[in-house]
């Protein structure tokens, strides 16, 4: 039997990938706050990401912290510690990020304009990566074309450019690429040739959080999965959101099998204008509180607000059409994740058959376990991969179990099409019992198409021994509908159904 799996649906023989961005200036953090490299829990990540150095004016590649990244002088060896983490788990990458926000993007801009500055940076990114140990360089270029960039536009096709070098020279030592992105399209469009830039890099990390922040006049959603209240009205152009940035980044040539999609383990925080209008898109009139340990105005990790939920009285609301939660407390404002949103994110993501999920930053997670469990949003992250997370209702007082099967259908042809189950106990999808046969025009091409006249049930368009193309009609599962989008059966109030 031939099985034909749609590139947009899960792929179940490749394992899935996460990405744990580590902020190294967390060691320097005081009591509980402090996160050295023998806290990361290798059975947790894929890959990990040390963050970050930086380049000279040369173009060269730099330690931002030679005390704490090298041993030279009686330093701290954090290289050294980081790559060791190999012994533990054999399979772990190590990666190296270059940038970040605090880099700028002057500096990038100039290098990639200029052949004999990209060569210095190859050469001596290629030098550290190999004196150290790491297994490949995080590009993390914030942003091409934007903020005090030196060239402008031309970074689009020069980033490219860089990446195609860089590609050239790694692959010399079986070294990884992996790039750190701007999520939303109003961002990503200005930046890059994404189909371009994807061909040379292994890994595609969209940064889909910040999409709403102190910033902003009003409250918004640190990461909404899909448009919240008070955004029913707006048209898709105008919405950030997890849903409509994977569309964006998908639509645009970027391969499912190298993206992944990034999460936060922190939240942002307002101050409102008025404590009695406090829902989403109040007013608001600028950064909330701060976190004891990050001492960040506007943000807060998740270690330090789940304390605070605890030991405090906040007004905990769920945005049900965004998929969130957030909390008041008098003109506090706070959105955040917890275990029952990131694990619906990761559901929806891998419905596309994207390649996994990468955590900003892992020094955030409740990695002491002061409000439960040990790393609990990074555990609920690898369980909701691995089909096996339990979700929470939105009050977060029950939990139901909640698993994403993916079943193979098979018609008389003995051709299967792979199609994502959701449900609470195992469904299979059959081909439908409907005895009409349906008009051979609804196939113009090989492969999976929706049924004009049901929105439950779909075609899938095979070549008969004649040359012509005959469409076989399946039903979706109980209470799914067709998403002829992205080729799968999918939750009702994700499917726009004539």
């Amino acid at each position: 039997m031939i099985f034909l799996t749609h590139s947009l649906l899960k792929r179940t023989s490749i394992p899935e990938i996460v990405v744990c961005y580590y902020g190294t200036w967390a060691t320097y953090r005081s009591g509980n706050g402090k996160f050295d490299v023998s806290n990361i829990d290798t059975s947790l990540c894929t890959h990990v990401v040390y963050t970050f150095v930086g380049i000279d004016n040369d173009g060269y590649v730099i330690s931002l912290d030679p005390y704490l990244d090298l041993p030279d002088n009686w330093g701290r060896d954090n290289f050294g510690a980081f790559n060791a983490l190999k012994e533990k788990n054999a399979n772990l990458k190590t990666i190296l990020a270059v940038g970040g926000w605090n880099e700028g993007s002057a500096k990038y801009s100039t290098m990639a304009a200029s052949p004999t500055l990209r060569k210095n940076f190859i050469t001596s990114a290629k030098q550290m990566l190999l004196t150290h140990g790491f297994d490949g360089l995080d590009v993390d270029w914030e942003y091409p074309s934007q903020r005090d960039s030196t060239h402008g536009s031309a970074d689009v096709n020069n980033f490219s450019v860089l990446l195609k070098e860089l590609r050239e020279e790694f692959d010399k030592n079986g070294l990884m690429i992996t790039v750190a992105v701007a999520a939303v399209k109003q961002s990503a469009s200005r930046s890059y040739d994404i189909a371009t830039m994807s061909q040379y890099v292994d890994i595609v990390s969209i940064m889909a959080y910040d999409m709403y922040g102190a910033w902003d006049a009003v409250t918004g959603h640190n990461a909404p999965l899909h448009k919240g209240e008070g955004d029913e009205n707006l048209s898709k152009d105008d919405v950030y959101s997890v849903d409509v940035t994977l569309d964006y980044w998908l639509s645009q040539g970027c391969p499912p099998s190298k993206l992944v999609l990034g999460l936060p383990l922190y939240g942002r925080t307002f101050t409102l204008t008025n404590a009695n209008v406090n829902g989403v898109r109040a007013p608001a009139s600028g950064a909330g509180i701060a976190g004891q340990f990050t001492v960040t105005n506007g943000l807060i990790g998740y270690n330090e607000f789940c304390k605070r939920l605890q030991t405090e009285t906040w007004d905990v609301r769920y945005d049900s059409l965004a998929k969130v939660p957030y909390a008041v407390q008098g003109r506090n404002w706070v959105s955040y994740d917890d275990p029952n949103s990131l694990t619906q994110k990761v559901e929806y993501a891998m419905n596309l058959g994207i390649a996994g999920a990468m955590v900003w930053s892992i020094e955030t997670d409740d990695f002491h376990g002061i409000c439960g469990e040990k790393f609990a949003l990074l555990k609920a992250i690898n369980s909701a991969l691995d089909g096996s997370a339990a979700t929470e209702s939105p009050s977060a007082s029950t939990t139901a179990a909640s698993t994403t099967a993916f079943t193979t259908i098979s018609s008389t042809s003995t051709i299967g099409v792979t199609v994502p189950v959701t449900s609470t106990t195992t469904t299979t999808t059959t081909e439908s019992s409907h005895s009409s046969t349906p008009s051979s025009s609804v196939c113009t091409q090989e492969g999976l198409t929706s049924n004009p006249d049901d929105c439950s049930s779909f075609f899938m368009c095979i070549r008969g021994t004649d040359g012509t193309l005959e469409p076989k009609l399946f039903n979706c599962p109980d209470t799914l509908l067709w998403d002829n989008t992205y080729k799968l059966c999918n939750y009702e109030d994700l499917v726009q159904c004539a």
